[in-house]
């Protein structure tokens, strides 16, 4: 994370039809911590901040598109039959810890944790899948060996 900004170089934002609920999961199923709420009117979640280590993830509400103009594209996986865009991967201590921490928060686990080694030369992965309520995706990954620094 950037110390001037506070931002990664990178992060994602996505998109929900019940941004306030889906913050709440994202906290006690994932272990994200809120750095940011911004409620508009009746509660909606108008923009909203998530960490999770160095990671920032920002968490909107899909609504009203006559908002803010990213909203003209955002949907929610839950309108799309359960189409997904993008599965956002968090690197975590445990594997199974995590999943069984998603799991017991309502998370739907679509691939339980599996170990995946391509030999010496990779590094080698102990990853599950899990849906959160309204469809977004989120690989959790645990390192299990990091592969050794490849010459140029």
């Amino acid at each position: 994370m950037t110390a001037k900004t506070g931002w990664p170089s990178i992060s994602s934002a996505v998109y929900y039809d019940d941004a306030a609920a889906a913050i709440d999961f994202l906290s006690r199923a994932l272990g994200f911590e809120v750095r940011l709420k911004i409620e508009g009117e009746g509660g909606v979640i108008e923009h909203s901040e998530l960490t999770f280590g160095d990671a920032v993830i920002m968490v909107g509400t899909v609504g009203d598109r006559r908002a803010t103009p990213e909203r003209a594209f955002a949907v929610s996986p839950r309108s799309t039959g359960g189409g997904n865009t993008q599965t956002l991967c968090l690197r975590v201590e445990s594997a199974d810890a995590a999943c069984e921490r998603a799991r017991a928060a309502g998370a739907k686990v679509e691939i339980e944790p599996a170990t995946q080694d391509y030999g010496d030369d990779y590094d080698s992965h102990r990853t599950c899948l899990v849906a959160d309520p309204e469809g977004h995706r989120w690989w959790l990954m645990q390192v299990m060996r990091e592969a050794p620094p490849r010459a140029r």
